[in-house]
């Protein structure tokens, strides 16, 4: 035993430094020079990016929501499957022990002679102890079981990233909620005011109908306006109702234990993001790394399928004690073993291999258009939040002149309206422009803190793949 060992051991040095994979390479894709109209210093968002609005409660939010989501939940839970599925992969190049004991009781048959007449008269019992370890190792000549190792890693890779990809959507999800809540807040405080003004002007034009001084056409029209101004309320509820509701669930409450501290919009900063270069963001995009990740995972896939063309080769062995005497158990006449190299050859399989290894090239295809797909869209995403963050900005500034002049032009009409040298019509367009340049302001105002949320999702939200490196 000890002078035959050292050949299978050589041969398996010999033999396990070779491998028919191909070099994996990542596919070029340029990245544009500079962005389009972006005249900021390179500078990339920090990972709480959030905090840069001066809002305590929705960094509050965040905090809750990276304790309760149920799909970080759900993510971390595929980041542990997938690297639980490493370890079993990598099981495959290790040798495999397995050890097993035995005590055997049995009884001789008393009637094993061809002739009926002789039977023997007394039972014969004999009792067997058996103690063996019984080896395998497959020799990993095709880097077969490496490259399956690879794969594995790659996919818990890929999951890793997609955990940060959840992440992202998750932060960007409740601060765009949270500003949804504010809006559509903002809004509806316009609305009931303006609700109220109208039932003030209505009021005054009852006085004056009853004092002869107006028409009942005029009382109509105004009530008319108080309606519709009314029926403006009713949706907006509903909608910060949902919003809080939808709030409640990305941070792994039930709404009714969602508590919202009053906040608007106004009192919330306006950051300057400032992107960094497009070579950078690449690695600053979980969602690109984790199409990369499946791409080298692919990749490996296809190395594990054309060693199916090739020979398998495994060492195996076995070793230990067998006696029917448990005092002789443990002595040299009770030893036995046995060791052996083994080879299976593949010689037909109708073609099953082949269709294998086409598969997998096929599925290497669609990952390099997926990857690419993920790069340019990266590029573009950020190309339209940069784009997003400079229009809605200018329509903001616009708005704010608009709502002014409308507000001017409203106060203007009531002064005439008390003096009695303007008619109903006049006052009711003024009233009508005012309140709908109030809410567009609010709409244009909630729309840009939209769009710098955008910017931030757009850029990686701050993650780095080196933050990555460093857990």
């Amino acid at each position: 035993m000890i002078r035959t060992l050292p050949y299978p051991l050589a041969l398996a040095v010999l033999l396990g430094g070779c491998s028919i994979g191909d070099p994996y390479a990542v596919p070029a894709v340029p990245p544009p020079a500079a962005w389009s109209g972006a005249s900021h210093t390179a500078e990339w968002p920090s990972p709480d990016w959030w905090r840069r609005f001066g809002s305590p409660r929705l960094d509050a939010l965040m905090q809750d929501a990276m304790r309760g989501n149920f799909d970080i939940a759900a993510a971390m839970a595929r980041v542990r499957q997938a690297e639980a599925q490493v370890e079993i992969a990598g099981g495959a190049l290790l040798p495999s022990l397995t050890g097993d004991g035995s005590a055997t009781r049995g009884r001789a048959s008393m009637a094993t002679s061809s002739s009926s007449s002789v039977v023997s008269r007394k039972p014969t019992y004999t009792t067997t102890y058996g103690a063996t370890v019984s080896a395998s190792y497959e020799i990993d000549f095709w880097g077969k079981n490496r490259a399956g190792v690879d794969s594995a890693a790659a996919a818990a890779e890929a999951s890793r990233f997609d955990y940060q990809t959840a992440m992202l959507t998750m932060q960007s999800s409740i601060a765009t909620t949270y500003f949804d809540i504010l809006g559509y807040g903002e809004r509806l405080r316009l609305a009931r005011e303006s609700v109220a003004n109208a039932e003030a002007v209505l009021a005054a034009y009852r006085d004056r109908l009853a004092a002869g001084t107006a028409t009942s056409l005029d009382v109509a029209q105004q009530e008319s306006v108080v309606a519709a101004q009314r029926a403006s309320v009713p949706p907006l509820e509903k909608q910060i109702r949902q919003s809080r509701n939808a709030l409640a669930i990305l941070v792994g409450r039930l709404p009714e234990e969602l508590a919202l501290e009053p906040e608007t919009l106004d009192v919330l900063a306006v950051p300057e993001v400032a992107p960094g270069l497009p070579s950078e963001l690449l690695v600053r995009r979980p969602d690109v790394l984790s199409a990369e990740a499946n791409l080298r995972g692919a990749n490996a896939d296809i190395t594990v399928a054309r060693a199916a063309w090739f020979p398998s080769i495994s060492l195996t062995g076995q070793g230990g004690f067998q006696s029917i005497d448990l005092a002789k158990m443990m002595t040299h006449q009770s030893l036995l073993f046995s060791i052996g190299p083994s080879v299976t050859v593949p010689l037909f399989d109708g073609g099953k291999i082949a269709g294998t290894v086409e598969q997998k090239r096929a599925r290497w295809d669609e990952l390099v258009q997926t990857y690419r797909k993920a790069v340019v869209s990266a590029f573009s995403d950020v190309e339209d939040s940069l784009v997003a963050v400079e229009k809605t900005e200018a329509a903001e500034q616009e708005q704010r002149v608009a709502e002014a002049t409308s507000r001017r032009a409203f106060e203007i009409a009531q002064s005439l309206m008390r003096g009695g040298t303007i008619d109903v019509t006049t006052v009711l367009n003024t009233q009508k422009t005012l309140f709908s340049s109030q809410d567009l302001l609010a709409q244009a105002r909630l729309a840009r803190f939209q769009a710098l949320v955008g910017l931030y999702k757009a850029l990686g939200g701050g993650w780095s793949s080196s933050d990555e490196a460093a857990r």
